[in-house]
This record gives C-alpha cells, sequence and structure tokens, in this order.
C-alpha cells in the first residue's frame, strides 16, 4: 500500500492510533506551551550568548516540533483497523518468527509505532533490508538477502501471526 506522496501507508493498531494522538495533542499544546514559556522567562534574564537555559529550551523546541512533524505524517498515512489476514503472509502488522542466519528471532513487521512504549520488541520496516526481502513471503519460504555490510544472510520464515499488542 502507498500513498498519493509516495508514502508508505503505516498499518495501526486503533490503540497505537489513539495513543500517538493524545501525543500529538499534547505536544501541539501543554509541552509547545511550556517550552515557550520557558523561552520567554530565559529570554527576560539578559544575555542569550551565555544563556543555558535558553539555548537548552531552544534545542527542546526543535526537538519537539520535529516529534509534531513526525506524528502529523505518521497518523495522515495510517490505516487503522484491523491486523491483517492469519494467513501465514508476511505483512505490516505481522508478528514473525524467522531462522536469521541460523538464529531464531522473533520481530514485528511493521512501523515501531504499533509497539507500546517500554516493550524489546524488535521492528522491522519495509524499508528495511531484511523488511524488503521477507514482505509477502509466506510460512515456509527460505530467501537471502544482502545486508548493508554487503553480506549474504540466509533467512527461513518460520510462522507470520497478526501482532495483537
Amino acid at each position: 500500500m502507498s500513498t498519493t506522496q509516495n508514502e508508505p501507508v503505516v498499518w495501526l493498531t486503533q490503540e497505537a492510533f489513539d495513543r500517538l494522538s493524545a501525543e500529538l495533542e499534547q505536544l501541539q499544546g501543554p509541552v509547545r506551551q511550556e517550552i515557550v514559556d520557558r523561552i520567554e522567562q530565559a529570554r527576560s534574564e539578559g544575555d542569550l550568548k551565555e544563556n543555558g537555559g535558553y539555548h537548552a529550551a531552544r534545542e527542546e523546541q526543535g526537538k519537539n516540533e520535529g516529534r509534531i512533524i513526525q506524528l502529523k505524517q505518521l497518523l495522515e498515512n495510517a490505516h487503522v483497523g484491523e491486523a491483517p489476514a492469519d494467513d501465514g503472509v508476511v505483512e505490516p502488522g505481522m508478528l514473525v518468527v524467522a531462522k536469521i542466519a541460523g538464529r531464531e528471532t522473533t520481530f514485528l513487521f511493521g512501523s515501531r509505532e504499533i509497539v507500546s512504549e517500554g516493550s524489546d520488541l524488535e521492528v522491522f520496516s519495509e524499508k528495511s533490508p531484511i523488511g524488503s526481502a521477507v514482505h509477502g513471503k509466506k510460512v515456509g519460504d527460505s530467501l537471502s538477502y544482502t545486508a548493508p555490510n554487503g553480506k549474504d544472510i540466509a533467512v527461513e520464515i518460520i510462522s507470520a501471526k497478526p501482532y495483537q499488542g
């Protein structure tokens, strides 16, 4: 799936969409205002060249605005809804178990944003080298892909089930 701007559509659970929407609302409202207030307070202290509080607040403002842009883009391009079909095909939203270079690995195929904070579940996007290699493959398929270091890595798809969060 893709949008008209060639941005990939990201599959999100309703819970993930709601969590990210709440984060966006928080960043655009209270967090943004708090940073602006800190910048104004630091400005009132005088010389900005030597004002560490001012520079820290400006840096935080830049990070906050960057995250707002990222979330807006993600939410605009999100496909919210049911998990993909439980048909053993690797597609966004699937929890995949694969033997990668002889080692069994479990990962979520799709967006890191699907996983709730604090989870140590590994995530591979469709844009990653392994992600583009396994996308559309089925349980039992064996393949190889070229890693960024130039080595060919063998992969066998063991299972692919919809991620339940």
